[in-house]
């Protein structure tokens, strides 16, 4: 096993760095960074542009040209070892005479899951894995969570208070945050595959949940509005534009679905007990969808059922320097924490400003 360097480490960090321009459009696939080096000097750099297009080492090779002979890849995900859409890139790195390997990890897909690193070792090269592993599976938190437990990666998004609320008592919410601060938003909202809220925020605020990010204006996350009783207006907001829109109820109402459908949106039903939608059920049929990351925004009532389903991996909060009382509406609806053990634990992970706000990015606890 070869020892890592200092050059190493650049290496696999630009690498990563490419894997991240791939992050409003590689859905539902991994974003992947590959660099190649030949005798200190990059050769060739690549990322996976775009679901359906050459993956990362294909684009860097093509790049190295002849130079990739007896050259180290930096790779931070596992080459592929099956046809899929595009052929192995195990194989195109063997055939392009690459001597050493260093990959940041393994690939949790069953597909692949260690056999591109047997190719590549029983061909001869020399690979070394976990370079920077931590940083690489930032970079792809839906799609390892799909592959290792069938479910999404769940992103939730709110704006509060400094006293913690998000609307005052009459739902008067716009806008809590500064311009910054929704523009971030807006870039959380670009990266997920989907695009999650309440038949509760419909009816109250009426919005698009669409991705408005200038030079961003072709992404189109699916965006899911969970309907219990199907009361969603077909004049919503939600409802038009260019954006694929599905609606998630419990009950079997074939006339109401059928003017949903008739107008082009999608209704599926996973019911659950006392007409509530069963979430846990839900997250596997959007697994099954190939959805990696949803992003969800929406009211006290569906963020709480979510949180206390253990269903939301990260809470991006967006807190104003603003004092909204008493009487305001809080973050979750949470019935029955009623003791201090009862409480639910958050991991930090980065707070910042954004403009003239804070955004706080926090994961709940595990057991």
């Amino acid at each position: 096993m070869s020892l890592i360097d200092n050059m190493d480490r650049t290496h696999m960090a630009r690498a990563i760095q490419l894997a991240e321009r791939g992050f409003f459009t590689t859905h539902p696939n991994p974003r992947v960074g590959c660099v190649i080096v030949k005798e200190g000097l990059v050769v060739g750099e690549g990322w996976h542009q775009k679901t359906g297009g050459s993956h990362a080492e294909i684009h860097a090779l093509e790049q190295a040209s002849g130079k990739a002979q007896g050259a180290t890849a930096y790779v931070t995900l596992e080459p592929c070892s099956h046809h899929g859409k595009t052929p192995p890139c195990a194989d195109a790195l063997i055939n392009a005479g690459i001597l050493r390997a260093i990959v940041a990890m393994e690939d949790p897909n069953p597909q692949v899951a260690g056999a591109g690193i047997a190719k590549l070792k029983e061909a001869g090269i020399e690979v070394t894995i976990g370079l920077l592993e931590s940083e690489a599976r930032e970079l792809n938190p839906g799609f390892i969570l799909r592959m290792s437990e069938g479910r999404p990666f769940v992103r939730c998004k709110m704006a509060m208070s400094l006293d913690g609320r998000t609307a005052m008592a009459s739902g008067e919410s716009q806008w809590i945050t500064g311009g910054d601060a929704r523009e971030d938003g807006q870039r959380l909202r670009a990266r997920s595959s989907a695009i999650m809220t309440g038949v509760g925020t419909v009816l109250a605020d009426d919005p698009q949940m669409s991705v408005r990010l200038a030079g961003h204006s072709d992404i189109t996350p699916l965006r899911i509005v969970l309907d219990p009783h199907l009361s969603t207006p077909i004049s919503a907001k939600i409802l038009q534009g260019d954006a694929p829109t599905l609606i998630v109820t419990a009950v079997d109402e074939p006339g109401i679905q059928q003017q949903f459908e008739e107008a082009g949106i999608e209704v599926i039903s996973v019911p659950g007990r006392s007409d509530t939608i069963d979430l846990a059920a839900l997250m596997l049929v959007l697994a099954k969808r190939e959805i990696n990351e949803i992003h969800l925004e929406a009211g006290a009532t569906l963020s709480g059922a979510m949180l206390r389903e253990g269903l939301i991996d990260e809470l991006n909060i967006y807190m104003a320097a603003k004092l909204m009382g008493s009487g305001a509406r809080a973050l979750f609806n949470t019935p029955g924490l009623d003791l201090l053990t009862d409480a639910v634990d958050l991991d930090i992970i980065d707070i910042r400003p954004v403009g003239i706000d804070w955004r706080i990015r926090a994961k709940v606890r595990g057991e």
